[in-house]
């Protein structure tokens, strides 16, 4: 197909006289990562529910993969895969009869469901019942669940929440590498730095509103400032200095601080995302 695998034009959604969403547009295209950021109650969920088919916007398009979420809603849900913090599995089957049994919903006869739990690093536990798993291994069987139909576009939300590093870890990079394999992946997080890590570009929604769409590096440098942190030991003593890269002989003094031989470190000033976050919309993600 040509054109974005999720295009959303001026999406809103309200509860009584309270706006979810208001007026969002946005795009995500085949094998790119998309951060949907923002606190609860900004809208996420309320925009997943509307791109899943779940609920119709109350105005606005939606298409996935070039068709009408309204219109195609069933053929759309065949091709997207979806991922919730909330792990609804049946703990009483095992993990391969869960990935069967999610196929089976689909359709779907001959998946390689033991190739699936391989990927999530859950091979050995093929026979063994989620009940008795860790909450990273429950996150993992879900991811795998989520891609049994082979899907085009992946809607992840909070995917890593509560979870311990090396999970966390873990789930990062099966997501990279199915936007790599050329899925499109929505990302909803309040967690910044698991979006800068994982996002080619990210979206900030505030009150159902998007206040910035871009790449990481680009706010990043439009929010930031242009210096280095130079940390050098004198005499026993740690300094700290700070060279604007905008100064007519930055260059220089960043030359000097790098041949010295006390020098300890050396940082860019740049402003991490939630601190823009927090400069566009006056509010911290947890606020």
């Amino acid at each position: 197909m040509t054109g974005p695998a999720i295009d959303v034009k001026n999406i809103s959604y309200s509860y009584q006289e309270k706006k979810a969403v208001d007026d969002i547009s946005f795009t995500v295209a085949a094998g790119e990562i998309l951060g949907f950021l923002g606190p609860n109650g900004a809208g996420k969920s309320t925009t997943i529910k509307m791109l899943t088919g779940q609920m119709p916007p109350r105005s606005g398009t939606i298409e996935i993969l070039g068709r009408d979420i309204i219109k195609d809603r069933v053929a759309i849900q065949a091709d997207i895969g979806v991922c919730f913090e909330e792990k609804n599995l049946y703990l009483n089957m095992s993990a391969k009869e869960n990935l069967d049994f999610f196929a089976s919903l689909f359709g779907l006869k001959n998946v390689d469901t033991e190739g699936l739990l391989e990927r999530v690093g859950l091979a050995d536990h093929a026979d063994d019942r989620p009940k008795d798993f860790s909450k990273g291994m429950r996150q993992r069987l879900m991811f795998a669940r989520s891609l049994v139909n082979s899907p085009k576009v992946l809607f992840l939300d909070e995917p890593t929440a509560g979870l311990d590093p090396s999970s966390s870890l873990a789930v990062r990079e099966l997501i990279a590498k199915e936007a790599e394999s050329g899925a499109a992946v929505l990302l909803t997080t309040h967690d910044m730095e698991e979006a800068d890590k994982l996002s080619n570009r990210v979206a900030f929604i505030n009150e159902g509103k998007i206040v910035a769409v871009d790449t990481p590096e680009n706010l990043k440098l439009s929010h930031g400032k242009r210096s280095v942190r130079v940390r050098l030991k004198d005499n026993g003593k740690v300094k700290e200095e700070i060279v604007s890269l905008d100064d007519v002989d930055a260059g220089d003094r960043l030359k000097v601080a790098v041949g010295a031989a006390g020098l300890m470190t050396i940082h860019t000033e740049e402003a991490t995302l939630e601190k823009i976050f927090i400069e566009l919309t006056g509010r911290g993600l947890h606020a």
